[in-house]
């Protein structure tokens, strides 16, 4: 039985139903009507559609193409998706080469509006162990299909990979901790085919890193030996036998000076650089085999991305002076602005 809230008055009697001051009772009210399924699902995709959606806009300068590279980028569906369009604008306001994007966790699609192509791209795991990764050219009716598989030891794992429609044997990367090791199928002139093979192998060797790159009939050694102050890094190719070395030494903890020589040609290069904060570098060099001297000045992160550096820009200046002819000197320039609308 439901009692009521408040505390009974008990100097008053009970108000009886057929009381004449007791007002008529009003006819109760009619539920409204349950929301239909369409207004269900487009309040829902409308709140995953705006929930956490962020609109990026970046924008590129170069002095030397004079073109500016756009891309926009927004998320989708509570940051499972992301939409991105890219183009170029030449100094007479024209769209270029726009491309279209749309990339998720598993599935990817890349498409061309001028060409009227489109590229797809899907990956997923079987398991902990098999990874597949599926490419189709719509309009080449083209593919590829490759799949990694790791191995019960840490570090190392077996990929073979196929175009589609097949044309030879797939291709296998057999990976270890110490390097790679790539068999393939090519196809020469004539129609014939052979197998060819490329790696990469590395390993500590006394007291610096040892690495051996082979691809192409060309063997490339190369040996690291860097302390806390200086690098010296030696190189040679066989059967070629062009020899190269590179020397690098930090003068101060904000300047360093790199120099490369190659004894085959006796091509030589030579950079300084001074680091003034993180987001403010000079640098100055020498090309012998261009003849050609140049200085250069970085506000951002040369190497990191324009939303982590100042006011979101990144912005590049170079001087370019030639050594047959001052005159012909080019400065150049180039700017990258990131805008966060959402």
């Amino acid at each position: 039985m439901l009692e009521s809230a408040q505390t009974p008055n008990y100097l008053l009697g009970p108000f009886s139903a057929l009381s004449p001051s007791a007002p008529p009772p009003s006819p109760p009210l009619m539920p409204p009507p349950p929301p239909s399924l369409t207004r269900i699902y487009s309040d829902k995709l409308l709140s995953l559609l705006s929930e956490k959606s962020t609109f990026r806009v970046t924008s590129e300068f170069d002095s030397d193409s004079r073109v500016f590279f756009q891309r926009i980028s927004c998320k989708l569906f509570d940051n499972l998706a992301r939409l991105k369009l890219s183009f170029i604008n030449n100094n007479k306001r024209e769209i270029l080469e726009p491309q279209l994007m749309i990339t998720s966790k598993y599935l990817s699609i890349h498409y061309d509006p001028e060409e009227q192509n489109a590229l797809l791209r899907t990956s997923f795991d079987v398991g902990s162990t098999l990874h597949f990764s599926v490419a189709h050219d719509v309009k080449a009716q083209q593919g590829e299909v490759s799949m990694y598989a790791d191995l019960p030891n840490p570090g190392y794992g077996i990929q073979l990979s196929s175009p589609v429609p097949s044309v030879g044997l797939p291709q296998a990367t057999i990976r270890f901790p110490k390097g790679e090791v790539t068999v393939e199928e090519k196809e020469h002139e004539d129609a014939s085919r052979t197998l060819s093979m490329r790696g990469i192998l590395r390993g500590q060797v006394l007291n610096g890193l040892c690495s051996a790159h082979y691809m192409n009939g060309q063997l490339n050694l190369r040996y690291i030996y860097k302390d806390r102050l200086m690098s010296f890094i030696p190189s040679i190719s066989i059967p070629s036998n062009a020899v190269s070395f590179a020397f690098k030494r930090r003068l101060t903890p904000r300047d360093k000076l790199s120099y490369w020589y190659k004894l085959d040609s006796n091509n030589w290069s030579a950079v300084y650089k001074h680091k003034y904060e993180k987001y403010f570098k000079f640098r100055a060099g020498y090309d012998s085999q261009g003849r050609l001297g140049w200085a250069s000045i970085w506000v951002g992160d040369e190497n990191g991305k324009a939303r982590t550096a100042p006011m979101k820009m990144k912005v590049q200046f170079m001087l370019q002076v030639p050594q047959d002819d001052i005159t012909c000197s080019t400065l150049m320039f180039r700017c990258k602005k990131r805008w966060d609308i959402l």
